[in-house]
């Protein structure tokens, strides 16, 4: 078994970085401030490495054990994703007063339309109760003076390879507000030099929200399709909490009438 995990992070090129790091912190003071900062650094990226490793491998595992990922995945459904922030660690792990647009990793981006937007948005453990999800987001507001703020999820590759118009693409959410908010999804798909887009307003009950696209009345060219990214936009969230527990966005074919 030792012999098997000295093979696995050699592949991975840690195993020698690791030793080197160690010997050289047996006698720190022997180690040059220049080289003590790069040493620092080249640690703090191999352990994003490793975390963005790890929440990989917890998410296959959870996948080979049949619903034990938490999602609802319908009849056929052919592909299914939990978004990154809801199954590894981002960092930096909280983010106050940002911008418009603001990057809070996983592939999630902040948009707003405040010139004043005094509101933070961290990263916190899910609830026990709450299978599935690792992390959530959580999202204070305070003094806000825009009409909408808005999450972006871009959409990997896997989510428009072979997707036809005989597909509907949904969005399912686990959330808590303190005050009612209505929230708004929008899928955005590009397919050559076009743009579709297809609002449709979160149904939440019970603490679930959920909204599907049914591709069938949408103009995607299929055979030019490019990307997607999927947009979670919240009208007027002044003086409100919302915790986003999980999100998973799934496809599969609609049922034939």
């Amino acid at each position: 078994m030792g012999s098997q995990r000295t093979g696995f992070f050699d592949r991975l090129g840690l195993s020698d970085t690791v030793t080197r790091w160690g010997r050289a912190m047996q006698a720190p003071g022997a180690v040059s401030t220049r080289d003590l900062a790069a040493m620092r650094q080249q640690m703090l990226a191999s352990r994003n490495r490793i975390d963005s490793l790890a929440a990989q491998a917890q998410s296959e595992l959870l996948a080979r054990t049949s619903g034990a990922d938490g999602i609802d995945r319908p009849d056929q459904c052919d592909w299914a994703e939990r978004a990154a922030p809801w199954r590894q660690r981002i960092r930096p792990r909280g983010h106050v007063r940002p911008g418009s647009p603001h990057e809070i990793g996983g592939g999630v981006t902040l948009f707003h339309d405040a010139t004043e937007a005094d509101l933070s948005l961290r990263q916190d453990p899910a609830p026990p109760d709450i299978r599935g999800p690792a992390f959530g987001l959580v999202l204070e507001v305070y003094r806000f003076d825009g009409s909408f703020l808005s999450l972006v999820q871009d959409l990997p590759e896997a989510a428009i390879k072979g997707l036809t118009l005989n597909h509907f693409i949904a969005v399912h959410l686990r959330v808590s507000r303190e005050q009612p908010i209505e929230i708004y999804a929008r899928l955005n798909i590009q397919h050559g030099p076009n743009q579709e887009q297809i609002v449709r307003q979160v149904d939440i009950r019970d603490g679930v929200g959920r909204a599907e696209f049914d591709l069938a009345y949408s103009k995607i060219n299929e055979k030019r399709l490019e990307k997607a990214w999927l947009d979670l936009i919240l009208e007027s969230p002044e003086m409100n909490r919302l915790s986003i527990w999980d999100m998973v966005v799934l496809r599969a074919p609609r049922a034939d009438i």
